[in-house]
């Protein structure tokens, strides 16, 4: 099996979503348009301390599937893509 999607804990697996939304949102901002975190959550209906809690790893909280897919598509990244190891 890859090792790539094996999480030892659940901070482990919200640590890397949380890395995988920074870098995208980031590689977003390169590539379009800047996209902060407030604007991110703005568009995906969530809140901007959601955002901040999983990009900053300072407090490790959980996120719906449904909240991360639509990030997804506003950062036009495939669903899976949050779930590699960096």
């Amino acid at each position: 099996m890859n090792d790539k999607y094996i999480f030892t804990n659940e901070k482990d697996l919200y640590a890397t979503i949380g890395d995988n939304i920074k870098y995208y949102r980031k590689l977003y901002s390169l590539n379009k348009n800047e996209l902060t975190q407030e604007k991110l959550a703005e568009k995906a209906g969530v809140s901007t301390s959601l955002i901040g809690n999983l990009e900053s790893k300072k407090t490790y909280q959980g996120i719906s599937v449904y909240s991360l897919y639509k990030i997804g598509k506003i950062l036009e990244v495939p669903l899976e893509k949050f779930f590699i190891k960096r």
